[in-house]
């Protein structure tokens, strides 16, 4: 995009002195005086519901003036993420439909998870903690996962508003440097509120989608299963099944999720390594934003429009990011595949189990539009591409090994399934046989070592059967 010409310069003044820098100008755009909801993208208008709807628009008014408060405000974030302004954010999206859960409801869920952990007994060696299906509310939800979300995101965020931040110092004209050295805490309480305000919407809306604490596959919530009671009764309206065996099977897999992180310790960490490992790559294009930024038009909406729907702050992966997103995606293909099985034994006397369980595979392949814009904001989709070939395999196993065969596989995260034993589960087998061999004969030889059953050989040996070291200055034939 071209240079401003000077009859496009804001309140047509040609004097280079009080021409406003561009980047002031974005942001005086989208959040001073002039800030006009219609001018922001369809795309994001259309989320919101503020598509000719002046209630919408206000509100959208008033989270634009929230945040931009908290940027201003000294103590508006101690860390990356403004968690204050992501929870007001939050509650907006859920408040207004967050019915509390009755007393008949709370039976019928606790009854359905004293059974189901009965027929849990039948298909896995892992036990229950004992700890009966909690009934939560959305806010309920959102309260409990809120620790859960803080570790997984704000490496994300640290690392984003650092870049961010230096790209923001770099369009500070000359003349204002001096004025501006100790910028760096403003920008990033603006980039703490910006994250905030974006994470609080899409965990808003996910906690009108999701349907318990391990739905996405992370242990959100620790070890205590729960499920939010007004969304599973939305999520089986239209399936044309009776609504106890919809709650039934929910529960079966959210207590078959909390049976696992519970009996295997190593596998929360890995997950959320993963994660980690992500977020300290992070690199953002700086030279695209200040490009962008330099040349972007203040007077022209529809290139500010353009720029912001260009994808400009997405993160440039990394080679080491995707051999982490690659370990991620594997991991939660495992988990949700032996969850997959194991609650179809578990679930083989329900006449619509099948049914049910085919429809659970594709909400985990597919995701939902809140899991895409949690997905947009921090670079990580967390659904299990390869969860029909997971499931496949704890099938093979299961049939080889049985139930106490196919659950020692989580033993050692070390000895866990690859992505090449997923295409063929009978290359997992072959592999771990050569593995515990090895690993036997070296268990072998360091108990010959340390009790002393080895020769002490000499350095100088030459190898030959007898062991005596060769001086080798001395003829070849010693008796010579």
């Amino acid at each position: 995009m071209a240079q401003n010409p000077p009859n496009n310069r804001p309140n047509g003044d040609d004097d280079d002195n009080n021409q406003q820098d561009p980047f002031s100008a974005m942001f005086g755009q989208l959040f001073g005086g002039g800030f006009d909801p219609n001018n922001l993208p369809p795309q994001l208008r259309d989320a919101l519901g503020a598509q000719g709807d002046p209630e919408a628009m206000q509100k959208m008014m008033q989270q634009a003036q929230a945040m931009m408060s908290a940027m201003m405000s000294n103590n508006a974030s101690s860390g990356p993420v403004n968690w204050k302004l992501a929870s007001d954010t939050a509650l907006q999206a859920y408040a207004s439909d967050d019915p509390s859960v009755s007393e008949s409801r709370q039976s019928a869920i606790k009854d359905a998870s004293n059974l189901a952990d009965l027929w849990l007994n039948n298909s896995t060696t892992f036990e229950s903690n004992g700890q009966v299906t909690e009934a939560w509310t959305r806010k309920r939800w959102y309260d409990k996962t809120l620790g859960t979300w803080k570790q997984v995101t704000e490496p994300v965020a640290e690392s984003v508003a650092t870049a961010i931040t230096a790209a923001m110092k770099e369009q500070i004209p000359e003349e204002m440097k001096g004025m501006l050295a100790n910028s760096d805490g403003m920008f990033r309480n603006l980039g703490a509120s910006m994250f905030g305000m974006q994470l609080g919407t899409a965990l808003g809306g996910l906690a009108t989608d999701v349907l318990g604490g391990t739905d996405i596959g992370l242990p959100l919530a620790g070890s205590t299963p729960g499920i939010i009671a007004t969304n599973v009764a939305k999520f089986g309206e239209g399936l044309e099944i009776p609504e106890q065996e919809v709650l039934l099977y929910i529960i079966l897999r959210e207590n078959a999720h909390a049976r696992l992180f519970a009996r295997v310790p190593w596998l929360s960490s890995k997950l959320i390594g993963a994660v980690e490992s992500y977020a300290r790559g992070i690199h953002i294009d700086m030279s695209r934003i200040e490009e962008a930024v330099r040349d972007i038009d203040p007077s022209n909406p529809e290139a500010l429009q353009s720029m912001l729907g260009e994808g400009l702050f997405t993160p440039q992966r990394t080679a080491q990011q995707e051999k982490a997103l690659e370990n991620l995606e594997l991991t939660l293909a495992l988990i949700e595949g032996w969850v997959d099985h194991v609650v179809s034994l578990a679930a083989a006397n329900l006449p619509f189990a099948a049914h049910l369980r085919e429809t659970m595979r594709r909400r985990r392949a597919s995701g939902g539009p809140a899991e895409s814009a949690f997905a947009s904001l921090v670079g990580l989709e967390l659904r299990p591409r390869k969860l029909r070939e997971a499931a496949a395999l704890w099938q093979h196993l299961y049939e080889e090994r049985g139930i106490d065969g196919r659950d020692a596989v989580w033993d050692h995260p070390d000895l866990m399934p690859t992505g090449e034993d997923l295409k063929n589960p009978t290359t997992f087998t072959e592999r771990r046989e050569l593995a515990d061999t090895e690993f036997d004969d070296f268990d072998a030889a360091l108990d010959k070592l340390l009790s002393g059953d080895f020769d002490n050989v000499d350095p100088l040996t030459d190898g030959d059967d007898s062991g005596k070291p060769t001086d080798p200055n001395s003829p070849e034939d010693p008796e010579k």
